[in-house]
């Protein structure tokens, strides 16, 4: 089965950076686009960020760009998201999967435990 292993989130004042991390195993990493997703409490999940399988190209929610960066490191399976200027609106548990690139839906139902990143005003 596809593994995918969230870590990194934490407790950051407004204006702070975190680095998440996703650690995949179960498949071939590099032939799947991955995007990183978010839910706060009683909200939806959101895509938030993508990439393309050979980390070429990237996409991002309005909410968040220029803010936060995707990136993949294919020799270690690792996709990574480095958040900066981070605001209270960005608390939430945060996932990765992989993703149908540019369309953002989830391809798979195999998710991970997520990372919590809490952001305080």
């Amino acid at each position: 089965q596809v593994q995918l292993v969230e870590s990194g989130g934490g407790l950051v004042q407004a204006g702070g950076s975190l680095r998440l991390s996703c650690a995949t195993s179960g498949r071939t990493f590099s032939s799947y686009a991955m995007g990183w997703f978010r839910q706060a409490p009683g909200k939806e999940r959101e895509l938030v960020a993508q990439i393309s399988w050979n980390g070429v190209n990237t996409l991002y929610a309005s909410s968040v760009k220029g803010r936060f960066t995707i990136s993949r490191d294919n020799a270690k399976t690792t996709v990574y998201l480095q958040m900066n200027r981070l605001k209270p609106e960005d608390t939430a548990v945060y996932y990765c999967n992989s993703v149908d690139y540019g369309q953002g839906r989830a391809m798979s139902d195999y998710w991970g435990q997520g990372t919590q990143v809490t952001v305080s005003s």
